[in-house]
Order: C-alpha cells, then sequence, then structure tokens
C-alpha cells in the first residue's frame, strides 16, 4: 500500500514523497481514510509509530476547503507538551507548503504579541497546551464556536499533567457538530469515560496491544546501587556503541547534576527540563539535533515531545514513577524502522516501579548482562572486583616488604630481664641567696598603704582658712601640680 491508495490529493502526496515517505505506517493506513470520512476517531498505537502523520495529513485535505475568520480557528490540536506541539506544527509547514493553510502555535513561555496577531489575522488549524490556550479564552481573545474539527493528542499524557479538567471545559464551548479524534498510546478508565462523553460512535483503531513496546527496541533493567548510577551510567556512554543518547531523569534537579557530572568528565551533554523557558529549550533541542552535542539529559516535559531521528540509546537514570511514562521514554530510539537500545537503571528503591513498568507491557524486561550484551558485563565486573581487592591488599604487601615486621621484632624486656641501676649521687645545686643578695632591692611602699592612700578622699574642714570671693573652692585637679621647665 501506498500513500495515493488512502485518498489524499496530488498536492498532499507530492509533499510526502518530497518528504521522503512512500509507504504508510498501520496507524496512518488505518486512521487516515477514516478521518477523511469525517468519522470520530480513537486511534491507539505505541509512541514512534507515526500517529502526527495519521491526522495532520487528511486535515490538510479537510480544512482546504472553507474560509477562515478572525478570532475562530477552524481546527484545534490540543497537546500536552510544548515540544510535541511544535513538532506537530512542523509537520504541517512540511506537509501543507503545497496549500494556502494558516496555521497558528499557542503555547506557554513565549510573547503573546506574535499568537494574538495570528488569530487576529484568522487561523485554519490551531496547535495549543490547554493552558495557554485556556488563557487567551478567559481574556476574551478567541471564540471556539466555530472550531469543525478536535483532535486531542496524547491523552494518556493529559491525563497524567492534570489536564483533563481543562480538556472538559474546552470542549464544552465547541460546536456539539464536529468530528473529534482522540489519539493515544495507552487507554486508562479516564480516557475511555472522556471518550464517551465527547466522541460520537468513534471507530476505535487499534494497532498494537496497549502499552506495549517498540519491537525494534532492544530493553535492558540494570541493577544498581543509588550511589553506583553515575558510574554505570558513564561505563554505558564508553563502552556500548553509544551514537546518540537521550537520558531520563524523574527530577529536574537530577537532570541538572548528572549534566554537570558528564560535561566535568568529557562528555557532550546538555539538557532540557521544565525549569528552562521556551527559547532556551528550542535552542538546547536544535544544538542536539545538528550533532553539537550527542547526549540529551531530560526530564518527562520531553519524553513524548522528541521526534528526532538517529537516537541509539535511551537512558532511564531513575526508573519511570508512572509506568505509560516508560514506554514513551523509550519511544525515543527505534524511530521509524531504526534499531534502538533502552536502558532502565533499577535500584533497590525501584522495586515497585519496574515492578509496575512490567504489569503494564505485559512482560520482564530482561536483565542487562544475562544475554545479548556488546561487552562481557561479567568479565569486566570480574576486572573492577579485582582491582578493588589489589587496592585492599596493597597495604599489607607494603607492610611485608618492610624489613622487620611485628613477629620479628623482639620481645620487650621484663622488669626482671633489666639490669639494676646503680644509685647516683645527686648534683648539688648552686645556692641562688648570695646572687640575690647582690641585687640593689628597690625601696617601695607597702601595697596596702598605697591603696589606702589613693583611695583616702579629700576632706574639707571648718578651720581651714577661708576662700576669697571668686575663687575656686572645690578640690584642687593633679594636673596643676605639673610644671613645665
Amino acid at each position: 500500500m501506498t500513500f495515493a491508495d488512502l485518498g489524499l490529493s496530488p498536492e498532499l502526496l507530492k509533499a510526502v514523497e518530497d518528504a521522503g515517505y512512500t509507504t504508510p505506517t498501520a496507524i496512518q493506513a488505518q486512521a487516515i481514510p477514516t478521518v477523511l470520512m469525517m468519522r470520530d476517531l480513537i486511534g491507539i498505537a505505541q509512541t514512534g509509530t507515526g500517529k502526527t502523520a495519521s491526522f495532520v495529513l487528511p486535515m490538510i485535505d479537510v480544512m482546504a476547503a472553507g474560509r477562515r475568520r478572525a478570532l475562530m480557528p477552524r481546527s484545534l490540536i490540543l497537546e500536552p507538551t510544548r515540544e510535541l506541539a511544535a513538532q506537530v506544527a512542523e509537520n504541517f509547514e512540511k506537509y501543507g507548503k503545497n496549500h494556502d493553510l494558516k496555521m497558528a502555535l499557542l503555547i506557554g513561555g513565549v510573547q503573546m504579541g506574535d499568537q494574538l496577531k495570528a488569530l487576529s489575522d484568522g487561523v485554519d488549524v490551531l496547535i495549543a497546551t490547554p493552558g495557554r490556550l485556556m488563557d487567551l479564552f478567559e481574556r476574551g481573545k478567541i471564540m471556539l464556536n466555530g472550531c469543525e474539527l478536535l483532535v486531542i493528542d496524547e491523552a494518556d499524557r493529559m491525563l497524567d499533567m492534570g489536564f483533563i479538567p481543562d480538556i472538559e471545559f474546552i470542549c464544552s464551548k465547541l460546536p456539539e457538530t464536529r468530528q473529534t479524534m482522540l489519539f493515544s498510546a495507552t487507554m486508562p478508565p479516564p480516557i475511555e469515560k472522556l471518550s464517551k462523553k465527547f466522541l460520537n460512535n468513534p471507530k476505535r483503531i487499534e494497532v498494537n496491544r496497549a502499552a506495549s513496546t517498540n519491537a525494534d527496541i532492544t530493553a535492558f533493567k540494570v541493577p544498581v546501587k543509588s550511589r553506583s548510577k553515575k558510574d554505570t551510567l558513564r561505563w554505558f556512554l564508553e563502552n556500548d556503541l553509544v551514537e546518540t543518547a537521550i537520558i531520563f531523569a524523574n527530577r529536574k534537579t537530577t537532570v541538572r547534576e548528572l549534566n554537570q557530572s558528564l560535561n566535568r568528565f568529557g562528555f557532550r551533554s546538555s539538557e532540557i527540563h521544565g525549569d528552562m523557558d521556551q527559547s532556551s529549550r528550542i535552542k538546547e533541542l536544535d544544538r542536539f539535533k545538528a550533532g553539537e552535542v550527542n547526549i540529551l539529559v531530560a526530564s518527562d516535559v520531553a519524553a513524548r515531545g522528541l521526534d528526532i531521528k538517529g537516537v541509539s540509546h535511551v537512558f532511564n537514570f531513575d526508573t519511570p514513577w508512572h509506568p505509560d511514562d516508560y514506554v514513551h521514554r523509550i519511544g525515543r530510539t527505534g524511530r521509524a524502522g531504526a534499531k534502538g537500545r533502552a536502558f532502565t537503571f533499577v535500584s533497590e528503591e525501584d522495586a515497585e516501579a519496574i515492578a509496575n513498568v512490567e504489569k503494564l507491557t505485559g512482560s520482564a524486561i530482561k536483565v542487562f548482562g544475562k544475554e545479548d550484551v556488546r561487552v562481557d558485563l561479567s568479565e569486566v565486573l570480574a576486572k573492577a572486583e579485582a582491582a578493588k581487592s589489589a587496592e585492599v591488599d596493597e597495604p599489607e604487601a607494603r607492610s611485608e616488604a618492610r624489613p622487620e615486621t611485628r613477629e620479628e621484632r623482639k620481645p620487650r624486656r621484663t622488669r626482671e630481664d633489666r639490669p639494676e641501676r646503680e644509685e647516683q649521687p645527686r648534683k648539688e645545686r648552686a645556692p641562688r641567696e648570695e646572687a640575690r643578695e647582690e641585687r640593689p632591692r628597690r625601696e617601695r611602699p607597702e601595697r596596702s598603704e598605697r591603696l589606702a592612700a589613693e583611695r583616702k578622699p579629700r576632706r574639707y574642714h571648718e578651720d581651714d582658712e577661708p576662700v576669697p570671693p571668686g575663687e575656686w573652692n572645690g578640690p584642687r585637679p593633679g594636673f596643676l601640680d605639673v610644671g613645665f621647665g
């Protein structure tokens, strides 16, 4: 089957061909005809299988006919993260270059000026994150009653990020007669409930088993102590033929610390997390795509928003808290038919989290070192243990090399074995009395007399001579007795 068999327009087929694609994926082959028939759709497929193109391509043909109006977008695509929204926008620009369609990207972290201008000019396709869309709607800068088509992408991620109430509010403001598509890699019960509430007799397309992982990805779990994770990661980066790698951590602080550590050891790494503004995140992603850095340390904010070809490895530095995130993290490698390798570091604290992942995927993850290993880990560990034992034995070897050991030292003599000391006459000390008498002694008054004299106050009696009028009759200051020679 080719894209020409799906009913797409010649202009769109030309754009697809220019992009280098000829054969649709399984989700694209089933979803594109359904969207062109204006039916509601639920698409369940693992990440990296082409879900984005499965709704972008038919939307371009559907939106080709119609007239746009100011502040009233004709279609709306909701994305959970800025990166994923930007990725969808890139797809529209690539595939819609032969169509006269206006697109606007509505995401947080950037100035509103350009976004408001695009809305005032009128847009055919609006790609937005729920937060920024709700902000502009509450300010009265956008109207949703002209939306003909709605796409809710990565619905399970929306659930994890707490966007379901916002989505319900947005859906309530849209016209009832619309086409709605919902795409997700997993389908938990809250998403099922959402689909029943807002979709009208949808066609359900499930390409692979829910929460299944890509067959092109070889996944391992690596038992490791928490304090040894950084050393283990550096070992893999040096020994497993890593070309480009994405390293995921659960906390933003861990992302920063890990990136700094890798830079200190000479690795070309960068970081991306939720505390960075949008321009900085785009800059780091562009550096990674251009090959300026080959290692990207990321938090889950980037797990579903990265579509980068050629990522050879994914490392879960922390076992993900949510099992669904595991599928999306390792889905950053093994894309478009390429092979990839994924490693999850599992410490004692991660036992429950990795058990939940294996329960969700329905299969046990292979333990690294037991099968399909590029480097014989057992030999490496044996050498490391030998080196450690050599370091421990080194002080003992040094002590053996000394000319005299504790065992060879002569025992101390007991009190009985010691010879008796002869009594020696005491030295006569020179008398000091004569020397003291030769020194002239200074005659000083007794201390008690001096203190009494200092403390004795001056008193004035009635029989003293009277003071002439105008003269000072108080105590005489001592400084008046000082003369000038």
